[in-house]
């Protein structure tokens, strides 16, 4: 599985990849080893570890648990003159085991963008993007005695989108694409996901991928570091398929990760996920996390 997620994302490199004939600054191979001067890149990946345990005789009450939590998130953004290049990519797993209960997950979130794009003003230029969210492994709805449902697992659901558009961007932190024209493809490629999920994430029976060609999407991002200790990271998208467009089809995704750092390597970090799709629940979904662990950054960034 982890092949699979490291292919996918190097093959949305290489679609972004094959506009880089207009780049001016990367006229063969061996120039383009040696240039990094245009490029801004990181990667942080942190650990977690929470662990309760209570005597037999403790009358408040308590159960014993361990849990474990890790993130991965990185970026390589190329800028020279009018062209810019952006890759992000985001993972986050962890489980949690309560005594008397097996070991069930506690997070799971796979997200990769990649972006091309062309300034045309100070603050606005035209782009094209892909992008996927998914997770790694199943999801269940837990049952009495054992009786757990599949509701979800990699590809089951998940989406692929492109856009072509315009993006504002007044600076460094914040960033606004807007895309009258975004195809999304929706996979379940799991076919016991609709013995538990009648309506399949969207996806007609007896096949695994949806297509939604006449679409918008309007996505932003914003990224500050409020101090040299506190950073928010922020992702907000809409998608509307033009065909069934109306109020409640909009979907909604709203994506915040807070990281308060303690020390060098120890750092407090608050994830959430705020989610509305019809086509998935026709209630608002919400996760978060709050954990207390290692998280170690490397930069270009000097």
């Amino acid at each position: 599985m982890k092949n699979s997620i490291l292919i996918l994302f190097f093959g949305l490199l290489g679609y972004a990849s094959q506009a880089q004939d207009v780049i001016e600054a990367v006229p063969s191979p061996v120039t383009a080893l040696k240039d990094t001067t245009y490029w801004n890149s990181e990667i942080s990946a942190g650990l977690n570890f929470n662990q309760a345990a209570f005597s037999g005789n403790w009358k408040s009450g308590g159960v014993n648990s361990v849990a474990f939590g890790s993130i991965i998130s990185g970026k390589a953004n190329y800028a020279k003159e009018k062209i810019s290049w952006d890759n992000d990519l985001e993972f986050l797993f962890g489980i949690v085991k309560n005594e008397g209960q097996g070991t069930r997950k506690a997070a799971d979130r796979i997200f990769l963008d990649s972006k091309l794009g062309y300034k045309i003003s100070d603050h606005w230029g035209y782009f094209t993007a892909v992008n996927f969210i998914s997770q790694f492994a199943d999801g269940f709805e837990y049952g009495d005695n054992g009786n757990d449902l599949l509701i979800s697992s990699f590809l089951a659901p998940g989406f692929l989108t492109a856009s072509l558009g315009l993006e504002y961007k007044p600076n460094d932190e914040f960033a606004l694409r807007l895309s009258p024209f975004s195809p999304r493809l929706t996979f379940v490629t799991n076919t016991e996901i609709i013995n538990n999920v009648p309506n399949n994430y969207g996806v007609d029976p007896g096949k695994k991928v949806r297509g939604e060609l006449l679409a918008f999407l309007v996505y932003a991002t914003w990224k500050k570091q409020i101090s040299e200790n506190f950073t928010i990271n922020s992702r907000y998208q809409m998608f509307g398929n033009y065909e069934t467009l109306s109020f409640k089809n909009i979907d909604h995704r709203l994506d915040v990760t807070l990281v308060a750092k303690i020390t060098s390597f120890i750092d407090v970090t608050f994830t959430s996920i705020n989610l509305y799709d019809i086509d998935m629940d026709p209630g608002i979904q919400y996760s978060q996390a709050l954990a207390l662990g290692v998280l170690y950054k490397i930069s270009n960034k000097k």
